[in-house]
């Protein structure tokens, strides 16, 4: 019996190490993540039975025995309570228990178990976590596929599999595939012919050269990081009110056509505001750290969005630099990743410091929140000066005569004037309206003032002389006026303006007693109908008139309101140079540090233990100095050598842009519940090099193109998608769904109208009418389509509210911004089918390209038909397409020759053509747009 025991021993042992060997972070840990950790993983408070599965040592660790139960014994499955639990049928037992909801493990994953712990249960660090090391090249049989970082990396995988790659793909297939994948649009005609033409053997990495020297690389580059960032147009929530980030996209688009070196464009972007004597670029990419929402004032308290500012900058540094969830620690100690709430606190202390308001508050007539910086030219600068001084001359000018009239002797102390406002009647139906009255004096007064304002505009004249205008309810009027009084009657005379109500009050003094005469029903009104001889009869008091006291405490003398007209014209003629010259929101941090404590639960309320600001014990450590760190400090611990995660989030999400799919496919998420990476050492060695070669990018990018990985032909056999269809063996050229601007803007390309101008502010292309309807709160927030040249700028230009982004971009899977989004979702659904299909500006574009190729072909319909497939799928018509386009196109025309109005509806602008004609255009279009549409033209092939 021991015999044969030992002898199933052998063969099972034997079944294993014949096998591949099981890898922990690779083949078991995912399954403990999703079905164990809940209860068994590094959160201390919800951990159970005091076993962590997450570690192999320590009192808790899965190696421990407690209460003579070991949870796991290498080599021993007998002994190894966790075996037991994951596969007994005694429901007390099970693990996952049923109330966790949690699927049991199936018998493939059961097996998994099995194998790991007879090869005996092995714990390594997380792969993650260690910083990518370089390893020699594999030896692989095929002796093309030996050169460079990645194509031996790329084969050994497939050999290790038993799959062979595809061959190269011709040359209109790479040439359109790398031009959209470098430029985010496609090869022009007279691109594709001269690469055709051109037969050298350094034809296509001469492509490579010319296409990453392109200009619309930077914008193609640059739309990626936006997503990641949430670059948008508006602040979000509640009114989404505007905000200018427009100067924080030109420098993303130059920052990649210049190549600045990655480490250098990751500190900017942390710490740009920090360095000695910034550069404007520097201070223009701190702007990072203000891309987060931002709430309106009133909303909430501002302490709370303070904090909600604070956890958006720590969510979005963990997702654009770490690819960690490292918000799931907000609340308590990370489910999943060895990150405490203590920690995740450490780090929200660099981004607690921001010297502005957390709110949307004053904000100038740029959409500009303070802290900002004023990009000028040196001529900007001295107009400005000027504009200042000019400003200053007239804000001093106020001073001076408001605290002269403060001392004046002739002005008695006023106390608020309550006194009626009245109208010609009490309904306010009249728009204009004059009031008179009558003072008898016997002697002129020592001193007379008056006090005067209306709801709208209102001069008032005594004894023929005007006093002046005032101009509303704050904005009224106080003037001495003792010189226009005399001993006799003295004619009193005012018309005011805007049907709303008018207020007056004379304060006089004679022989040492003082009087007021105050607005009432003792004055005489008549209303805008005065000229057709409407009579004068006694004024009516206007009882819901606002204001009814307050606005004597805000009159003015005639002198200090010109004063102060004076300075708000300057200001407004300073105010309006300023929002001509570009601006940039930036990051500013208090002189003193805002001290920062571990939020019981989250609460913004609960503050417990302070903490000072450091980094997750489980990473490098930040070098140790005097004083405190600042985000300078992190930017720099983010691009040491020895930091396990930022070069590797970078190359992948690079690698993800070429390939549709990143090596590890969660981008977002290098964690625990991420997935384990296709080719670990490819990911690893490609990270190293980034490192080595001072972080290029555009030579990273370059040695990704020029890989046979990168070149192979996407078509495959159904069963080969069946296996593997998002091409993980990267056994073939990638083949997926061109993102929503590439699709817009090659429509536009197509259509000859492509606005190609670079930086600036961004524009809104027409739009369904009544498009942000739906979610503003405020009246000026419309969609006002821009016009002109405008409206054909390339889609990263477009503006992008978050509260309703475009909607042709949101169809095809475009994020609304709101949160980072490291890769974005692929559908195929009939809503992207009827937009593509009914958009009203592709139509447009359709008939603009449709027209250029009828004067192109010279009338020749076969040439015109074959030179038009060519330009919207890069290749030329075989005889069985060509006849298939010859086709639908007759039949177009026919359709529209038989009925008139259906080509007028298409083409109403020729009014004046014959029918012919415009059944000809009508069917090219046609033709043209049902090429717009195909697969071919949608898909990166």
């Amino acid at each position: 019996m021991i015999r044969l025991i030992l002898f199933i021993a052998l063969l099972a042992s034997a079944g294993v190490a014949g096998g591949e060997r099981i890898e922990f972070h690779r083949d078991i840990r995912p399954i403990l993540a999703d079905r164990c950790f809940q209860c068994h993983g590094p959160n201390e408070k919800d951990r159970k039975s005091h076993l962590r599965l997450d570690q192999a040592e320590g009192e808790e660790g899965a190696y421990r025995t407690l209460k003579g139960k070991t949870a796991l014994k290498p080599r021993n499955l007998e002994d190894s309570e966790l075996w037991y639990r994951i596969t007994t049928e005694n429901q007390d037992d099970a693990m996952p228990p049923a109330e966790s909801h949690k699927k049991a493990l199936s018998g493939a994953e059961k097996q998994r178990f099995k194998q790991w712990i007879l090869e005996g249960a092995q714990y390594q660090d997380f792969w993650a976590f260690i910083p990518p090391h370089p390893s020699p090249p594999p030896q692989v049989k095929d002796a093309s596929w030996r050169e460079g970082t990645i194509d031996p990396r790329v084969m050994a995988h497939l050999e290790k599999k038993g799959l062979k790659p595809k061959g190269e793909a011709d040359k209109r297939t790479l040439i359109r595939r790398l031009t959209f994948d470098l430029t985010g649009l496609p090869p022009s005609l007279k691109e594709i012919e001269a690469f055709l033409e051109d037969s050298s053997a350094g034809a296509y990495v001469a492509l490579v050269d010319r296409l990453l020297s392109k200009q619309s690389y930077g914008e193609h580059m640059a739309r990626y990081w936006a997503d990641l960032v949430r670059l948008a147009d508006t602040n979000g929530m509640h009114k989404d009110f505007p905000r200018d980030f427009s100067t924080y996209r030109s420098w993303l688009i130059r920052a990649f056509n210049d190549n600045l070196r990655f480490d250098e464009f990751v500190k900017y972007q942390v710490a740009g505001d920090l360095y000695p004597e910034a550069s404007r670029d520097q201070m223009i990419a701190s702007g990072f750290n203000r891309l987060h929402l931002i709430i309106d004032r009133g909303t909430a308290l501002p302490e709370e969005s303070h904090h909600k500012n604070v956890l958006d900058r720590v969510a979005a540094f963990g997702t654009t630099f770490l690819g960690l969830t490292l918000q799931c620690a907000q609340c308590h100690d990370h489910k999943y990743d060895p990150i405490s709430q203590k920690e995740y606190y450490q780090l929200y202390a660099f981004f607690n410091n921001f010297d502005g308001e957390p709110e949307t508050g004053k904000v100038d007539k740029g959409w500009r929140q303070a802290p900002f910086i004023m990009l000028t030219t040196p001529e900007q600068d001295e107009t400005l000066a000027a504009l200042r001084a000019d400003e200053d001359a007239a804000n001093a000018e106020v001073k001076k005569m408001r605290a002269a009239e403060k001392q004046a002797q002739t002005w008695p102390k006023l106390e608020k004037a309550s006194v009626p406002w009245i109208w010609n009647d009490k309904d306010l139906n009249s728009k204009t309206v004059e009031f008179s009255k009558t003072l008898t004096l016997k002697q002129k007064p020592e001193w007379a003032l008056v006090r005067y304002a209306s709801m709208g505009e209102v001069e008032v004249t005594v004894n023929g002389k005007t006093l002046g205008r005032a101009f509303a309810w704050d904005r009224g009027l106080k003037v001495e006026l003792s010189a226009l009084l005399k001993p006799g009657d003295n004619q009193i005379h005012a018309r005011a303006k805007g049907a709303r109500g008018f207020a007056f009050e004379l304060q006089y003094k004679v022989t040492g007693q003082e009087f007021t005469l105050a607005s009432g029903p003792a004055w005489q009104a008549r209303g805008d109908k005065s000229d057709k001889g409407e009579p004068w009869q006694p004024a009516m008091e206007v009882h819901n008139a606002k204001y009814r006291e307050g606005w004597s405490e805000r009159t003015k003398s005639p002198k200090l309101m010109d004063s102060e007209a004076q300075l708000a014209q300057a200001k407004k003629s300073r105010d309006k140079l300023l929002v001509k010259i570009p601006a940039a929101m930036v990051m500013r941090d208090r002189a003193k540090p805002k001290r920062t404590h571990v939020l019981i639960r989250g609460a913004y309320d609960a503050p417990g233990e302070q903490v000072q600001r450091n980094t997750p014990a489980f990473l490098p450590a930040l070098k140790k100095k005097e004083g405190f760190y600042t985000r300078m400090d992190l930017a720099e611990w983010l691009v040491a050598e020895d930091h396990p995660l930022t070069a590797r989030v970078a190359v992948n999400r690079f690698w993800q842009q070429f390939f549709g799919v990143g090596l590890v496919k969660t981008s977002e998420d290098f964690g625990a519940q991420g997935e384990w990476p296709s080719h670990p050492e490819l990911l690893d060695a490609l990270s190293v090099r980034f490192m080595a070669t001072d972080w290029n990018v555009k030579k990273l990018v370059r040695g990704i193109v020029l890989s046979k990985a990168y070149r192979q032909i996407s078509d495959g056999t159904p069963e080969e998608f069946l296996r593997d269809p998002e091409n993980r063996d990267l056994a073939r050229g990638s083949r997926y769904r061109m993102d929503a601007e590439m699709i817009r803007d090659q429509i536009l390309f197509l259509s000859g109208r492509l606005n190609t101008t670079m930086y600036g502010k961004s524009v809104k292309p027409p739009q369904p009418p009544g498009l942000w309807k739906a979610v503003s709160m405020a009246a000026p927030l419309t969609y006002v389509p821009d016009t002109g040249d405008k409206i054909y700028r390339r889609s990263f230009y477009t503006y992008w509210r978050r509260g309703m982004p475009p909607p042709q971009m949101t169809i095809m899977n475009a994020p609304s911004r709101e949160f980072c989004l490291a890769r974005r979702e692929r559908t195929n659904t009939p809503l992207q089918a009827l937009l593509l299909m009914n958009e009203p500006e592709f139509f447009k574009a359709a008939k603009a390209c449709a027209e250029n190729t009828l004067k192109e072909a010279q009338g020749d319909p076969s040439r015109g038909l074959s030179l038009l497939y060519e330009k919207v799928t890069s290749h030329r018509p075989d005889q069985e397409r060509l006849r298939l386009l010859e086709d639908t196109l007759e039949g177009f025309r026919e359709l529209y020759r038989s009925d008139r109005a259906l080509t007028e509806s298409l083409l109403p602008e020729l009014k004046k053509a014959d029918l012919e004609p415009r059944a000809n255009l009508a069917a090219w279009t046609m033709v043209t747009h049902g090429l717009f549409n195909l697969e071919l033209a949608k898909v990166k092939r």
